[in-house]
This record gives structure tokens, C-alpha cells and sequence, in this order.
């Protein structure tokens, strides 16, 4: 009998601190450009376009990856058909995911004073990507799921993160010393 789970690719999975690494080099980068665009209303739109062309005309065009996920080694698929998502896929995924990072940017911005605040603002991003943690087989967030798409491993990219841990190694070996 043909067993349709057997029949799928199996695809390397990609550690929940690496996609929120690559998530946190991404969102630093569209904060820092939409500070240099202004305040308030304006600086909110900065940041929503900014997100937008980072995670998906650059993803686009830079086979499945960003800015972070180059830095770490991956990149986002679309399982159905084992390629990149086409503009839409990654425009309905990255409009869920940078609307979430764009309220939790605001509440970062309105400071511990507004603690209330910001937490609520925050909150969206939490949800979002906390539902990674709760998916074992996949550990696709929310905006994985409604997009269809999938965070793989890729040979491709800086390798950050162990490049890192190289030279804390190093530091710390030094220190025995």
C-alpha cells in the first residue's frame, strides 16, 4: 500500500535558535533603516517596506535567503514543489511576519517606562513565532504555516553562528592560558 509520508523528502531541520538569530540580524537591520527614515507614522512604514524588500525581493532574487538566514545557513522553500517560494508566498508570509516585528519594534521603542505597552505590542511576535517551539516535526511559526513554507538547512551562506562559537572557543582557550 502507498504511504504518502514515506514518499516525502525529508528536509534538515533547522534549530529554533539559528531561525531566531537569523530572525533578530533581519529585524535589526530593517530598525536601523527605518530609524534613519524618520519618527512615528513614518518610520512604521519605513520599517514594513524595508522588511519587505529584505525578506522578499532580496529572498527572492538570493535563492531563498535573507540577509540573517544567509548569515546562518539557511533558507526558505515552498515543500510543495521543493523550490523558493514565488513572490506572493513570500509576500503573504513576510506581511504576517513584519507586521508582528513592526509592533514589537514600536513597543521596544515606547521603553521599559511603558512596560504594559510594550509588552502588549510585542505579544503578536511572541505568538507568531512561539508556535515554531510547539512543532516538533517541522517547527514552522504561524507565518510558515499559512505561507506553506519551510526553513531549511543550506550549504550556502557565512556560517555565522559557528564561526562564533570558533572564536569564543578560541578567547576562552587563550584565558586558560
Amino acid at each position: 500500500m502507498y504511504d504518502e509520508k514515506r514518499s516525502e523528502k525529508p528536509y534538515p531541520q533547522v534549530p529554533f535558535q539559528r531561525r531566531a538569530g537569523a530572525f533578530f540580524i533581519d529585524l535589526v537591520t530593517a530598525w536601523f533603516l527605518s530609524v534613519l527614515g524618520g519618527n512615528g507614522f513614518v518610520q512604521f512604514l519605513v520599517f514594513v517596506l524595508s522588511w519587505l524588500i529584505l525578506r522578499v525581493v532580496v529572498v527572492e532574487k538570493n535563492k531563498g535567503q535573507s540577509l540573517g538566514r544567509w548569515a546562518l545557513d539557511m533558507r526558505v522553500i515552498d515543500p510543495q514543489f521543493n523550490s523558493i517560494p514565488d513572490l506572493l508566498t513570500l509576500t503573504k508570509r513576510e506581511s504576517i511576519a513584519g507586521v508582528a516585528a513592526a509592533f514589537a519594534i514600536s513597543g521596544l521603542n515606547a521603553g521599559l517606562g511603558r512596560s504594559l505597552t510594550m509588552l502588549l505590542l510585542m505579544l503578536p511576535l511572541f505568538i507568531d513565532c512561539g508556535l515554531a517551539l510547539g512543532d516538533p516535526e517541522y517547527s514552522q511559526a504561524f507565518h510558515d504555516r499559512v505561507a506553506g513554507t519551510l526553513i531549511i538547512e543550506s550549504d550556502r551562506g557565512f556560517s555565522l553562528d559557528l564561526r562564533l562559537k570558533d572564536w569564543l572557543d578560541e578567547i576562552a582557550y587563550k584565558m586558560r592560558k
